[in-house]
């Protein structure tokens, strides 16, 4: 097997369970870590044959734009899609929100989900 990565999608949503934050939003940051056998792609140089990231990249932004109060939601709906694709073997979605509002010096808060 092999492994995909694509990290440091950065998407603009409205998740959390305080009403600020359903209406100003926030930037969010995902990174996505996909198990696909693409031997047959490096072999003949076809895309056709592996995970295109552009369809990654896709889903990462139309699931970060649904609304969600958790972002763990978000991480399981992205996996979910994601993991429909037939060479996706495994997955692990990471979904961080940085700066988040919980009366303290936080970074960010991360949520992985790996399928």
């Amino acid at each position: 097997m092999h492994k995909i990565s694509i990290e440091g999608i950065k998407a603009y949503g409205f998740h959390g369970c305080m009403e600020e934050e359903a209406r100003i939003g926030q930037p969010y940051i995902v990174d996505v870590h996909l198990t696909v056998d693409f031997s047959d792609a490096a072999k003949e140089d076809d895309l056709k044959k592996t995970v295109d990231y552009v369809m990654v990249n896709k889903v990462v932004k139309e699931e970060i734009g649904r609304r969600s109060k958790l972002i763990e939601t978000v991480a399981w709906r992205i996996a979910q899609r994601i993991q429909q694709e037939p060479l996706v073997q495994g997955i692990e979605v990471r979904v961080c929100k940085p700066a988040p509002p919980i009366n303290g010096d936080v970074e960010r808060v991360c949520t992985t989900v790996t399928l």
